[in-house]
């Protein structure tokens, strides 16, 4: 173990109650202060009460903080009724005696407390708003303790959730062997602080498998009632780069707000995640296998952190979404998850006169063979080991510290079939009974995914359509003049022609490195029926993403400092899954920011809680989620798969049913600052 994430001796053991935080999370950061929580606690008698309290720094809640918070306290008191958490007319402890919630009336009293000294849930207040500790350890009154598989760790909780953060699921592994599960016992682990990331881009260390878990709930030692849902998070970045510490994927507000527990774990990455040589033990998917020992760390743990270990649903975004898509057809994955979301998937490229391409690798699994002549050859150069014999060349790179190995131009990021953790070409969904899970599944893409990967705007000026699509694209004439005569991505003029051909490429390199191979796959997912539902979206409103081009968001108004999202703008690659999945919304453009926020995070929750995205309109109702409700009603049910009419959902504020083949897609760069929509088939399958 690293000596670093050892904890101080904790004089706090692991509370002998369950703890409920309750905040009523709008997702509105700015309107945070207007808002206070509580802490639920088990049945106690008054004489107990204050002291359960006080042993992690609070006190009773007194009634008149419920009544300057009264539409807080009602959906929260409501929402433990919906859930069957407590009685539909249930009696809680306070400062000044006790405070009652009838929910057929709906109602809040205040009485005293009653004689022969019944126990009574107690309820605590939560002053704690700390993000993350100032020092090195949390304080004696915001911090948490759990114990699990022999090790106690110390966590803290802040205005939202509980959270335990960099805490070590393998043993550190050997350079290029396989992660085994975290050994050592009778531990006292600080869980206050992120961990350090994997190498990369200059920083990082090469023991880097820790992972973070955000909870709403902590259930008594040894308890598992009520055990919450769990999405298990995997990052994105190329496989080369990205952590669990990213704060745009923060999972306290939708652990929070939806009442789940949120995982976000790390991986090794680039070459010390992904090197395969033939011929040697070095097979490959050390990344990969790392996810999975993170997922049976959870399956042996998240009971204590309050998350159900057979209600584990995978989710990620770009590279995260193409480890879901492996780890779908993964033997010693399957059974370890029962759903699975994939947002932003590089999933192939059509044939434009190449031969493959970047997005091909994350559905099209490369043989070793492949793989090593691609990247391996190239590394052993770079490092300068050419030593006559391949035992010398891979000892010489072991020796190459971490940092600088994955900081070469040339780096191994290829998903492989090593014959264990991958044996497929593909994903297989071409029947029930394959290698791929049966799961509910959940697909999708970003607008313009391809604005951000597979064209480039041009660096210079254009002189025709015809130029611009082969600059962007880096095609040949013949194929530019192809992809205008089939008619499936017509022209707009704005009057800015290098724009408008980047329009034109960047709609092709989003079907063909995203949409194609994604829908095909839902499609064909539903009708074999190898997944067990199949659900497809496009995200139709972003803030931010990956935008190599730099070609901006939303135009800048003077009522929309951050951009106006009614204007034409590209939804660019990775911008939907920080604000409208985990709910970290900043900048609040307009209204309807928020309210897709708190729409489209209630759709993945709910898939999350039992694989399928339609929160019931009683669970809206019940906690306040007023906006969510109107959509909801508004816009129907989001439906599965059937058929090649789909349909999919265009994900906003309402969302909207679409089918797969013809979509309106939407021309960016309008002069008239409108959008203008064209019948197209943009997505054969």
């Amino acid at each position: 173990m690293d000596p670093r994430r050892r904890g101080r001796k904790n004089n706090k053991a692991c509370f002998n109650t369950s703890l409920t935080l309750l905040f009523q999370n709008n997702l509105n950061y700015t309107d945070d202060v207007n808002h206070v929580g509580f802490i639920l606690l088990d049945p106690f008698t008054n004489s107990e009460a204050a002291a359960q309290c006080a042993g992690f720094g609070e006190s009773l809640v007194p009634s008149s903080e419920i009544k300057a918070n009264l539409a807080d306290f009602n959906a929260s008191f409501s929402y433990l009724v919906y859930a069957t958490y407590t009685h539909r007319v249930q009696q809680y402890i306070i400062s000044d005696g006790i405070v009652t919630y009838d929910e057929a009336a709906a109602a809040i009293t205040f009485g005293a407390y009653p004689s022969g000294n019944p126990a009574l849930p107690v309820l605590c207040t939560q002053s704690s708003n700390e993000d993350q500790p100032t020092n090195s350890y949390p304080s004696p009154t915001n911090q948490v303790s759990i114990a699990s598989s022999g090790n106690t760790y110390v966590g803290y909780r802040n205005q939202k959730s509980f959270r335990f953060l960099g805490i070590p699921y393998a043993d550190p592994p050997q350079r290029w062997d396989y992660s085994t599960l975290y050994s050592p016992t009778g531990q006292t682990l600080n869980a206050s602080a992120y961990a350090p990331i994997c190498p990369q881009t200059g920083s990082g260390e090469e023991f880097c498998l820790y992972l973070n878990i955000q909870t709403p709930y902590l259930p008594k030692k040894g308890s598992t009632a009520n055990l919450r849902p769990v999405f298990f998070w995997i990052h994105g970045g190329g496989f080369t780069s990205g952590s669990a510490a990213d704060p745009g994927v923060d999972g306290g507000n939708l652990a929070s707000r939806e009442d789940i527990v949120v995982v976000q774990i790390q991986y090794r990455l680039s070459t010390l995640g992904f090197l395969a040589i033939p011929g040697t033990d070095i097979k490959g998917n050390y990344g990969i296998a790392d996810q999975i020992n993170a997922l049976e760390w959870i399956i042996k743990n998240v009971a204590s952190f309050g998350g159900d270990p057979t209600q584990i649903t995978i989710g990620g975004d770009s590279a995260g979404a193409g480890s879901v898509r492996t780890l779908l057809g993964s033997p010693p994955a399957k059974g370890k998850f029962q759903g699975a979301i994939a947002q932003s998937n590089l999933g192939g490229d059509v044939d434009l006169g190449q031969s493959g391409g970047y997005s091909t690798t994350y559905a099209s699994y490369l043989t070793i063979a492949a793989s090593y002549a691609i990247a391996g050859r190239n590394i052993f150069q770079e490092a300068g080991c050419n030593q006559t014999s391949l035992d010398a060349q891979i000892a010489c790179l072991k020796a190459v510290p971490a940092v600088t190995l994955n900081d070469f131009a040339n780096v191994a990021r290829y998903v492989v079939q090593d014959g264990t953790f991958v044996n497929t070409e593909q994903l297989d969904v071409s029947n029930k009974n394959g290698s791929t899970a049966f799961v509910p599944t959940m697909f999708g893409t970003c607008r313009n995914d391809g604005a951000s990967i597979g064209s480039t705007y041009p660096t210079t000026p254009v002189t025709s359509e015809v130029t611009g699509i082969e600059a962007s694209l880096g095609i040949s004439e013949y194929f530019a003049q192809d992809i205008i005569n089939s008619g499936l991505f017509p022209f707009y003029n704005t009057g800015n022609l290098t724009l408008d051909a980047f329009n034109v490429s960047q709609r092709v390199s989003t079907d063909r490195g995203f949409h194609c191979i994604d829908q095909a796959t839902m499609y064909a997912g539903a009708v074999t029926g190898a997944f067990a539902a199949s659900y497809y979206y496009i995200q139709e409103r972003t803030i931010g993403g990956y935008d190599p081009n730099n070609l901006g968001g939303p135009p800048v108004e003077p009522s929309y400092p951050y951009g106006d999202p009614n204007l034409p703008y590209f939804r660019f690659h990775s911008g939907a899954t920080d604000p409208f999945i985990f709910g970290n919304i900043s900048p609040i453009r307009d209204p309807d920011d928020l309210y897709a926020a708190q729409l489209n995070s209630g759709y993945f929750a709910q898939f999350v809680k039992d694989g399928q995205p339609n929160p019931d309109q009683r669970y809206l109702q019940k906690r306040g989620y007023t906006k969510t409700l109107e959509a909801v009603v508004q816009t129907g049910r989001w439906a599965d798969i059937r058929g090649t009419e789909g349909p999919i959902r265009l994900l906003d504020y309402p969302s909207v049913e679409s089918g797969f083949l013809e979509v309106p897609q939407r021309i960016v760069g309008d002069d008239t600052g409108r959008w203008h929509n064209v019948k197209l088939r943009s997505s054969k399958i």
